[in-house]
């Protein structure tokens, strides 16, 4: 038996891709055990740790697929939600992107980036939406 070099999961020694995850990668479980992945039905015991945050869901999704896009294990959980923390804590809800451990410092660099790709488009769509309000009070004159 092999295992994907991804994801864990278990194939035959004929098997040339990964039906799960689409690796072409695969090894022996102990070289997977010294990777820190754990096989299918094994516990995973990586330590995860908060690499950023998001506001909304969408933003929380777009981390998700840069990171993800990396090969960075990651998932998003919401941290408020009901109406009481949003009572409590003047602030509405938001979502902690978590990584494994060892992913942390590339992992921080990369929610970063993304965070400043997506404000920088945010400025630009917003002087163009305005450039065409602007031309369309033009042509009512």
């Amino acid at each position: 038996m092999k295992y994907c070099a991804e994801c864990g999961s278990e194939y035959l020694d004929t098997a040339t891709e990964c039906a799960d995850c689409g690796s072409k990668e695969f090894g022996s479980a102990e070289e997977l055990r010294k990777k820190g992945i754990p096989l299918l039905g094994e516990r995973d015991t990586r330590k995860f740790v908060r690499a950023g945050s998001a506001e909304d869901p969408l933003t929380s999704q777009r981390l998700v697929a840069a990171l993800d896009a990396e090969g960075i294990p990651v998932f998003a959980r919401p941290r408020r939600g009901g109406t009481v923390d949003i009572v409590t804590s003047g602030a509405g809800p938001w979502w902690e992107i978590l990584v494994p451990e060892e992913h942390l410092a590339r992992a921080t660099d990369l929610v970063d980036k993304e965070k400043a790709q997506t404000q920088a488009n945010a400025e630009e769509n917003a002087r163009a939406a305005e450039e065409e309000e602007a031309e369309g009070e033009a042509q009512k004159s």
